[in-house]
């Protein structure tokens, strides 16, 4: 008889509880800019942990390894900078993807607006029918080519 794999998820805070957040700026950096050096990496760790564009960054952990991740942001880029906040880097692993982690993810950066007092949040994205089913509404094309949309809370 084969036995499952017991997994433990948790979500973490990584500005609260910062262990895993040198791999979230890894995993940002690989996947939406180039790879950073050892002291860009701390740089930009520093900057999270200080500046004010990162309200939140939540990861989610399996045991001890970062397998996803989901942040919001005061503002994401120079487009429509009135809106606040940004629903933004959602990102699970590739090995880790198919299992409804990135719901997991969405619930809590969703949970974690709502307790933060914000009534509605806003993302940009180039994929097609993949936020609404998170509740996701379009309201118009960016300049940069991605599409605005906005989640009620």
């Amino acid at each position: 008889m084969k036995l499952g794999m017991v997994i433990f998820l948790r979500i973490i805070n990584l500005k609260e509880e910062n262990t895993y957040l040198e791999d979230y700026v890894k995993l940002c950096s690989l996947e939406w800019g180039s790879p950073k050096s050892d002291d860009e990496v701390k740089e930009k760790v520093s900057s999270i942990l200080s500046g004010d564009k990162v309200i939140s960054v939540l990861g989610l952990v399996d045991d001890d390894n970062l397998i996803g991740f989901i942040s919001l942001f005061k503002y994401d880029g120079d487009e429509r900078r009135n809106l606040s906040p940004w629903y933004a880097t959602m990102y699970v692993k590739d090995e880790f993807r198919g299992k409804g982690y990135s719901k997991l993810l969405n619930d809590a950066i969703i949970n974690e607006a709502r307790n933060l007092g914000y009534s509605k949040i806003y993302l940009k994205t180039d994929l097609v029918n993949y936020y609404e089913k998170f509740g996701a509404k379009y309201i118009e094309d960016l300049e940069c080519g991605e599409k605005l949309y906005y989640i009620d809370l």
